[in-house]
């Protein structure tokens, strides 16, 4: 019990001392950068509104947004999940080089300083696919120092030209017979 209540004393506290802007106890009192995903990381530069996993993005984009084969910046590169990357990746073009290769502003690709979800700016990914199309890319790995040696698939590029386009639809709710008796009792009392 004297555990418990402790363990609970030391949980509540650690927050307290996060928010009075004491830096926590840590070697050097040292604070951690944050722990930053790739998809909220590239709504926030590109100011694509798209929500959820990176492997969604790029069919969340038909209809809202342009989708093609070619970079521009202010784009999201969206990457198509693969091997150990199930959730995909989106990153945005910072700046085309040329018809082969691109910058990139991303997050939680490389690990930086050691850690996962760290933000990297204008690392070069290379189109590695045989047709020159943009469905493979090398991207640079902080860790190698260098461009990495996968090949990763594209789904292709969403581009930001402002705001989203608005995809006309039609919306239909269903509708029932009656309303339930509950529900009118329910409301009965103000009918009045």
């Amino acid at each position: 019990m004297k555990t418990a209540l402790a363990m609970l004393i030391l949980a509540a506290s650690v927050p307290a001392a996060a928010d009075s802007g004491q830096a926590l106890d840590r070697p050097g009192n040292e604070e951690l950068a944050p722990y930053i995903q790739c998809a909220p990381y590239a709504r926030q530069v590109s100011g694509i509104q798209l929500f959820g996993e990176a492997r969604t993005w790029w069919e969340q984009a038909q209809g809202r947004y342009a989708t093609g084969s070619r970079p521009k910046p202010g784009a999201v590169m969206a990457f198509h999940p693969h091997r150990g990357m199930q959730s995909g990746h989106v990153a945005t073009v910072s700046r085309v080089l040329d018809s082969r290769r691109v910058l990139l502003d991303h997050a939680n690709w490389s690990p930086v300083d050691g850690r996962r979800g760290q933000v990297e700016r204008h690392v070069l990914a290379i189109d590695a696919s045989p047709s020159n199309d943009w469905s493979e890319v090398q991207v640079w790995y902080a860790p190698l120092g260098k461009v990495g040696t996968t090949r990763w698939p594209i789904d292709g590029f969403i581009y930001a030209d402002g705001s989203p386009q608005i995809a006309a639809q039609t919306a239909v709710a269903p509708q029932r017979a009656k309303a339930s008796k509950r529900f009118a009792r329910a409301f009965a009392d103000l009918a009045e």
